[in-house]
């Protein structure tokens, strides 16, 4: 499988790290996160080094729909109830500020940057939607609700976002990581007293950013029980029409679109590791009804970090690591997140305020029974009396027919048929036979 991203472009290429080195901050992965941080960063004058276990962009970020946007699924009336009207105000101009800073940096970039209004759709409750564009208004922003979609969808209700954008997330990178310090296959491994150490070298700095999709330092923070991943099953189909907005439909296993040139992507999900396949039927059934000239280019499945409140985790690691920060539990807006997260982590850095950054505290109190739930889980599959495990946490893995790897169903945890570490928290081969 591979995706729309990697089929046209020429992969960036750093050296592995060899030796010894210093940095005023360390990033910890050279996904979107990873790098425009250390964009940010560089751009405001700090010595910047970013170690990637692979190649950059060549995780998760490959597989993304590239939508930005600050439209989260039906959150804001959510985060009112929950948080406040001051905190869910927080929350959207956070991340409307990430979508014009993310814009502005992609504006003088050749990376197929178009604006689109994002929407969000349901198709069956209209009450819902229409108190979640009441909402977004009642916090400033000019949502506005509509019964009109593309492709012939049918729906209760629709909330739109103007002024929200796509575009090609490694075109964009590759740009950014040419003015940067970049170590690839360089996988961290240990990090004690402002060291990190890989196999081959180490990188001493003041402050460490761990931007890695899912942190991989148990010790601290508890991110194994406040994190769970989830797959989200994706196609790009030719000889379909090109919509003028990015879609996505509010429902647990809900469809999601958007074109890219002459190609209709959509996608599905969430699903644990192993029912791709199933999504995929999913897919080709709404083809056939909606599009039925369409013809499948290529497919690809990604994966994505959710927190148990539905906001990223963005700030320092834990109340006892001053100059160890955390980008994390993107919740599947990964792109807009991104952004968010590199101008908090270089304010903090900088030791700026950001009236932000409360909203994003990892040390924030998490939910009882999402927290319990997601425990319960992992305890589930680490008794289960099976082989192999995973070299994480002890987990039992299954095997994914699909992709040809094993997947841990507790963190996430991805292993080629040899046991080659594909996507963490892991960090060592597993034993497969």
């Amino acid at each position: 499988m591979e995706s729309i991203w990697t089929r046209d472009i020429k992969p960036a290429v750093f050296p592995k790290l060899m030796n010894d080195i210093t940095a005023d901050t360390l990033i910890v992965g050279g996904g979107m996160a990873g790098v425009l941080c250390a964009h940010e960063l560089s751009l405001a004058g700090v010595d910047c080094v970013l170690l990637e276990a692979d190649r950059i962009g060549r995780g998760i970020t490959s597989g993304t729909t590239a939508v930005i946007s600050a439209q989260h699924s039906v959150l804001y009336g959510d985060l009112i109830r929950r948080f406040g009207r001051e905190a869910a105000k927080a929350y959207l101009e956070a991340n409307l500020l990430a979508v014009k800073r993310l814009s502005e940096v992609a504006w003088g970039v050749d990376c197929d940057f178009e604006m689109r209004p994002s929407v969000l759709y349901s198709r069956t409750q209209e009450a819902k939607m229409r108190r979640e564009a009441a909402a977004v208004k009642d916090l400033g922003f000019n949502a506005r609700f509509t019964l009109e979609l593309p492709l012939g969808i049918q729906c209760a209700g629709a909330v739109v976002f103007p002024d929200m954008a796509q575009f090609h997330p490694l075109k964009l990178l590759n740009a950014l990581a040419e003015k940067l310090r970049i170590y690839e296959k360089s996988a961290v491994l240990k990090i004690k007293d402002g060291t990190a150490s890989t196999e081959s070298g180490s990188v001493t700095a003041k402050n460490i950013i761990i931007a890695s999709h899912f942190p991989f330092i148990d010790r601290r923070g508890l991110y194994f029980m406040k994190l769970r991943q989830k797959r989200e099953s994706v196609m790009a189909v030719e000889n379909a029409p090109k919509l003028d907005c990015t879609l996505s439909e509010d429902a647990e296993k809900g469809f999601f679109f958007r074109t890219y040139q002459d190609k209709l992507i959509v996608g599905c999900g969430c699903h644990d590791p192993g029912h791709e396949e199933e999504d995929y039927a999913r897919i080709r059934l709404f083809l056939k009804e909606h599009v039925p000239e369409a013809r499948e280019a290529c497919r690809w499945v990604n994966q994505d970090c959710f927190t148990l409140d539905e906001v990223p985790y963005i700030g320092r690691y834990s109340p006892a690591t001053p100059h160890l920060f955390v980008a994390a539990g993107f919740n599947a807006w990964g792109m807009t997140s991104s952004m968010a997260a590199a101008m908090l982590l270089r304010d903090a850095i900088l030791g700026r305020e950001n009236k932000y950054a409360g909203v994003f505290d990892p040390a924030r109190a998490m939910p009882a029974g999402p927290l319990l739930e997601n425990t319960a889980h992992s305890a589930a599959s680490i008794l289960l009396p099976t082989l192999p495990r995973c070299t994480h946490m002890g987990c039992a893995l299954k095997h994914n027919d699909t992709e040809h790897t094993w997947d841990c169903p507790c963190h996430g945890s991805r292993f080629a048929e040899d046991g080659t570490v594909i996507t963490g928290p892991a960090v060592k081969k597993a034993s497969i036979n």
